[in-house]
């Protein structure tokens, strides 16, 4: 029978619910019922702190207990949420306790990676980085079971993997947006030496801005909207939205690779 908790770290001491940074192992609430507020947080603002400890700290042996009574216990529940969030289950192992400790393996191997002087958030960054190597690990163990056992046979429970990504997928999208305005803000003069393509370029990150609000869906119908907004014309538009693709493209790569942009 799988020892469930084989690998579970001790909650830290200091780890209260009050002034919570993110992260938490409350199942959301029943329709009719209402959330407890007082269930435990493990995402706590002590283990930023902590993070940074880590971070800054050149000894080793002060690194190891940091992680060991600070860090872990974060990353652990951290890997847990996520296994069982997205339904992670196409796995080599036969015990979900030995996934999390690769999870969480991977994590700290990652750990050096972060830049917190940058504005990133800890469990934002680390929610990501562990999300994407479990959607890497499910896919190749998916392929895996689809060469042994037949397509139909692994497809019956394929619902797994359409799941991959969409919860949770809002929010990633959203931060991402945030950090391509704020990058396009800042390096409009650079990538536009034109003040006719800045007029575009700013128009669009005004879009971007209020892509909550807006109610149009249609690329014509947007053309003319920035077209109206600007004064100039569709040539214009299009080679500024090239650009902007491009860097578009390129920001992504680095999100998805780190969890923030360097702005």
């Amino acid at each position: 029978m799988p020892n469930k908790t084989k690998y579970a770290p001790l909650p830290p001491i200091d780890n209260t619910v009050d002034f919570v940074v993110g992260g938490t192992d409350i199942p959301k609430p029943k329709r009719g019922r209402k959330r407890n507020k007082n269930k435990k947080q493990y995402f706590t603002p002590d283990t930023d702190r902590a993070i940074k400890e880590y971070l800054a700290s050149s000894n080793q042996d002060e690194r190891d207990h940091i992680f060991s009574t600070r860090i872990h216990y974060a990353f652990y529940k951290l890997a847990e949420n996520l296994i069982h969030t997205f339904k992670f289950y196409y796995t080599e192992v036969d015990d979900l306790e030995d996934l999390k400790h690769e999870v969480i393996c991977f994590l700290l191997e990652k750990l050096d990676y972060f830049k917190p002087e940058r504005g990133s958030k800890a469990f934002s960054y680390f929610s990501i980085v562990g999300k994407n190597y479990l959607i890497l690990y499910n896919n190749n163990n998916y392929k895996k079971k689809k060469q042994k056992v037949g397509l139909e046979a692994a497809d019956e429970d394929d619902g797994v993997l359409r799941s991959l990504g969409r919860d949770g997928r809002k929010q990633e999208i959203k931060d991402f947006i945030d950090y391509l305005t704020e990058y396009i803000d800042k390096h409009m003069f650079t990538m536009f030496k034109k003040e006719k393509d800045r007029r575009v370029c700013d128009a669009i990150n005004i879009l971007f801005k209020r892509r909550e609000n807006l109610e149009i869906f249609n690329k014509k119908a947007l053309y003319i909207y920035i077209r109206e907004m600007t004064d100039v014309d569709t040539p214009v538009i299009t080679k500024v939205t090239k650009k902007l693709k491009s860097v578009y493209k390129t920001l992504w790569i680095e999100f998805d690779d780190k969890g923030y942009v360097k702005i």
